[in-house]
């Protein structure tokens, strides 16, 4: 590599806010749906930003925005599930980024929901859901990083997934 560019450098302190959002659409992430319940309520939201942490024990994070209420519902019931859409979830997934006008209980009304160990609902068309029991919330930025032990797995069918790219839904084949 020469060092040469055609395309324009961002360097340095100077990177925006709109910049960085400019470069991370330009990374494929899968969209999942997070979900609580517990005595503070029922709620979910739709997340890119899942990640695992360890095998070893088990162990997943989810960002969430510190606006979002669902953050404070997840620290008080204390648990969460991770839902990994399948291909042609498009809808669900708009439900749950509040696209669609409602909130809370009413998100649940989309798709078919179950209860696994924690009692998070698990969304039965999932490609793979991690059940799992808080261990950490912490604040970073404009963010919440919320880490969970994973407490039990479900799998779904096997078939393409639902991924977010350049602003906008994809499906990744099998």
């Amino acid at each position: 590599m020469d060092g040469t560019t055609d395309s324009p450098m961002v360097a340095g302190s100077g990177v925006t806010p709109q910049t960085y959002r400019d470069a991370m659409a330009r990374l494929a992430g899968h969209v999942h749906v997070v979900t609580t319940a517990g005595p503070a309520g029922i709620s979910g939201f739709t997340a890119i930003a899942v990640a695992s942490v360890s095998d070893d024990p088990p162990t997943l994070l989810v960002c969430l925005n510190r606006k979002s209420a669902n953050g404070g519902l997840i620290e008080a019931n204390g648990v969460f599930a991770i839902n990994a859409l399948p291909a042609g979830a498009e809808a669900l997934a708009e439900t749950f980024a509040g696209r669609r006008g409602l909130a809370g209980a009413a998100r649940f009304g989309a798709g078919s929901w179950i209860a696994m160990q924690t009692g998070s609902p698990i969304l039965d068309t999932a490609l793979a859901s991690f059940d799992c029991r808080l261990v950490e919330a912490k604040a970073m930025a404009t963010h919440t990083i919320l880490i969970g032990r994973v407490e039990a797995v479900r799998f779904g069918a096997e078939g393409p997934a639902l991924a977010y790219f350049a602003r906008a839904y994809r499906t990744i084949p099998l």
